[in-house]
């Protein structure tokens, strides 16, 4: 038996048939798992806002294993939410990613320290261990421990790296001082383990001057040279943005529509709702298009990593307003 949203999918299916039109296809890699972080593409399959764009969206999630920028190389989506930390140091490398569209204005990154560990401030965090999620995601806090002018190689007057799972248990059981947290994730898993905020210190990156854009849309640029595959991705930003700005006024409603496409069962109702919540502070003030003075912040902060930095050198062609220009317009 056919669920509602196959039963919708064929008959938006037949409606394209009936008119003489093919829905064009696009694939979408999502930088982790489903969840309220990605509400705005899912909204936009969910209210056919990708169908009125006569598109036929496929979400793939992303997991602990899947590297985005790895699935893009290797032709398994044509678009791919990605850091553009990670985006510019594997453009550096020879993958040539380019963001065609910003939904994230801010960033949802911090350390979430224990105050019983000796935290205050970032000069304590000389001698201390710290938690870092890997695969990309530690460039934004090699950045950061560069500019505090702290090594990562460990000893008294440098931290040592734990490589962080996606969890927050080396702090729950004391391994580490600090552990990275996103603002609408893993922070709420420390609280919900037990820690209050009295208990901790939190240093958001947002509020150090070292945040980064997150959470950006990236194609492979060879690809914006067909005229056919710049078309679907207009079609495709603004159907997804006007996703995003749906989501950011409805959170309730997003969260759960979030929640009827976790084909895991692993989110909860109150945690989905909590992040939708969270997120749509950080998707709020942006249209889609990349403000440039954001991106050379990143650009700026991933540069100053002194004898090691994230990128060695300004970047050329890692964004275009083609697509936005076009869709918002």
């Amino acid at each position: 038996m056919k669920t509602i949203k196959q039963l919708a999918a064929v008959a938006a299916t037949s409606l394209w048939a009936t008119q003489g039109f093919a829905a064009d296809e696009v694939t979408l890699q999502l930088k982790w798992v489903t969840q309220a972080q990605f509400a705005g593409y899912y909204v936009a399959l969910e209210k056919g806002f990708y169908e009125e764009e006569g598109l036929d969206v496929t979400i793939k999630p992303g997991g602990p294993d899947i590297a985005p920028t790895q699935v893009l190389a290797g032709g398994g989506a044509d678009v791919t939410v990605e850091w553009m930390p990670a985006a510019l140091a594997a453009r550096e490398k020879g993958l040539p990613m380019v963001n065609i569209a910003q939904p994230f204005k801010s960033s949802g990154m911090m350390l979430t320290c224990r105050k019983d560990a000796g935290i205050s401030s970032t000069d304590d965090f000389k001698g201390k261990t710290l938690g870092v999620w890997f695969f990309g995601n530690e460039f934004p806090f090699l950045s950061y421990m560069s500019q505090l002018g702290l090594s990562t190689d460990g000893g008294e007057d440098g931290v040592t790296v734990l490589k962080q799972g996606f969890n927050v248990d080396p702090l729950l059981q004391n391994q580490a001082a600090c552990v990275s947290t996103m603002t609408y994730n893993e922070y709420w898993q420390v609280i919900d383990a037990g820690l209050t905020d009295d208990d901790l210190v939190l240093f958001k990156y947002e509020d150090e001057g070292v945040a980064t854009l997150e959470d950006g849309l990236y194609v492979l640029e060879d690809r914006l040279e067909d005229p056919a595959f710049e078309d679907k991705m207009v079609r495709f930003v603004r159907a997804s943005m006007k996703g995003w700005k749906y989501a950011e006024e409805n959170t309730e409603e997003a969260a759960d529509i979030v929640l009827e496409y976790d084909a895991s069962g692993a989110q909860t109702e109150k945690h989905q709702r909590r992040m939708m919540s969270e997120i749509a502070k950080l998707t709020a003030g942006s249209n889609g298009a990349l403000d440039e003075a954001d991106y050379q912040r990143t650009v700026d902060s991933l540069l100053s990593g002194g004898s090691d930095p994230v990128i060695s050198k300004q970047p050329e062609g890692a964004w275009t307003h083609a697509i936005t220009d076009k869709a918002l317009n």
